[in-house]
């Protein structure tokens, strides 16, 4: 696809945006058929698209493209096509006493235009998965998918293009040095609606470009997801799930854990237990095809610089290497333990994207908790033991955008849960129907009766208006 200027950009936009002003109303007919599609796309195209991601990656399984990107996103269009009737239904209200005997519901309409901006990790799920989702809410849709992933990029935009009439859902791409223009040009255009997925720096930069225009956000963010690890935890039992979550797509996951909160002395135990999880997860990581790479040279740089630098200010590392056969420019990264990093380093500040995971000993959880409290709100958060009294104490003390319990990543999985993030996590939510609430107007609808008595309010204010009132106070 050829990359689009500043005003086919802003053309585009304009095709969406008049047609949505139009077509107001888009039956359940429409939206089906729109939805059908993509699940066409998807289904027709699961190979090429996991082809696509792992070119861009380098190293990265089809079978991790076809679990994490494609199986998620099947499992949203079957949820979403077999919902939507109840979701698009009118929903009622009970009308207080005051106001009756009229009637009153929510009509559920679509927001017009919805601007998608997705990053690189999740490539195909986190630009499509918000696309249906409008979609299916009845909207029109820009994607602007991420420049780090290139073939993968291209590949989506040609399909859809295919699939779908510009007014309906178009891609717009940008190359290099290009894209940072295209970037701010699309985050600038009056959306009805503006949907991203990044980090939680650039989510800043989106809030503000947005609010310029009163544009609603949803902000799928990032963060320091903390793992707690209780006294009363079986440590194997929760090393191989906490690796499992760490190293999906090499770290590079928005809820990956981020840290282990660990009770004092239990270092050593821990970190043979990783070990042990991670040489069952992958029996060698250089030139391991299910262990993904870093995605560019500059992410792996960064990640690589965090740890000479925490390793300078005193930090113990273990890195878990499983051996194997480097593969030349690769970008394989083992897995690093990170043990007494200084309080300041930025392993304990940034959210780190990649295979390192810092362990920091508490003493009592209130200290565990504190810690968290004292740090912006998490998206994630994942709590391992059998003490129900500590697990519901970290429960109703901390906010995240969601919790696992004994396990890692799995709320996301859940077809019935929300997801999104809270504070510096980012704000909204979606997945099911609270996405198709999020890009949709719930418009209060109240229908007056014949029978109606309004008139009892009016003024001239009297004895019969007291006398109302005076009786309605004795019903709120």
């Amino acid at each position: 696809m050829t990359t689009p200027s500043h005003s086919s950009t802003r053309a585009l936009f304009d095709t969406q945006h008049k047609a949505s002003r139009v077509h107001t109303v888009v039956p359940l007919a429409l939206r089906r058929d729109r939805l059908l599609r993509m699940k066409a796309l998807i289904d027709d195209h699961s190979t090429a698209l996991a082809q696509a991601v792992q070119k861009d990656f380098g190293v990265r399984s089809l079978q991790l493209t076809e679990i994490a990107d494609l199986f998620v996103l099947r499992t949203l269009l079957s949820h979403t096509l077999k919902s939507l009737p109840k979701w698009m239904k009118p929903q009622k209200v009970s009308t207080p006493l005051y106001l009756q005997p009229a009637s009153a519901y929510l009509q559920r309409q679509p927001l017009g235009v919805v601007g998608v901006v997705s990053p690189w990790n999740y490539p195909v799920q986190l630009a499509l998965g918000p696309v249906i989702t409008a979609l299916a809410a009845g909207n029109r849709v820009m994607l602007k998918p991420s420049e780090l992933t290139p073939h993968t990029s291209a590949l989506m935009a040609g399909l859809i293009g295919q699939a779908y009439a510009p007014d309906e859902v178009c891609v717009v791409q940008g190359r290099g040095e290009n894209d940072i223009e295209l970037a701010t040009e699309f985050t600038s255009l009056p959306f009805d609606h503006l949907f991203f997925t990044g980090s939680t720096a650039v989510g800043r930069i989106v809030a503000k470009a947005a609010a310029a225009n009163l544009t609603p956000t949803t902000l799928e963010l990032g963060g320091k997801s903390p793992c707690i690890i209780d006294a009363s935890c079986n440590m194997e039992e929760a090393a191989i799930k906490i690796a499992h979550g760490k190293l999906l797509n090499a770290g590079q996951t928005c809820i990956a854990p981020d840290y282990i909160l660990l009770p004092k002395g239990k270092e050593a135990a821990f970190g043979h237990a990783i070990t042990q999880a991670v040489a069952r997860l992958f029996p060698t990581i250089a030139g391991n095809p299910d262990y993904a790479a870093i995605i560019s040279q500059r992410h792996h740089a960064r990640l690589q610089a965090m740890l000479a630098a925490a390793e300078d200010g005193g930090a113990r590392l273990q890195t878990v290497n499983t051996g194997g056969v480097a593969v030349e420019g690769s970008r394989q990264m083992p897995p690093v333990l990170v043990f007494d990093a200084p309080p300041d380093c930025k392993l304990l500040h940034e959210e780190i994207f990649g295979p390192i995971l810092p362990v920091v000993p508490y003493d009592t959880l209130n200290q565990a908790i504190d810690y968290i409290n004292a740090r912006p709100r998490p998206l994630a958060l994942y709590w391992f033991g059998t003490n129900i009294a500590s697990r519901d104490a970290v429960l109703a003390r901390t906010v995240s955008g969601g919790v696992t319990v004994n396990d890692t990543l799995m709320h996301i999985a859940h077809k019935n849960l929300p997801f999104g993030g809270v504070g510096e996590s980012g704000w909204g939510s979606y997945h099911g129907e609270a996405g198709f609430l999020r890009l949709s107007q719930q418009k209060p609808v109240l229908v007056q009766s014949k029978w109606a008595r309004g008139d009892l309010f009016y003024p001239p204010y009297g004895k019969r208006f007291e006398q109302v009132m005076g009786l309605l106070r004795q019903f709120v």
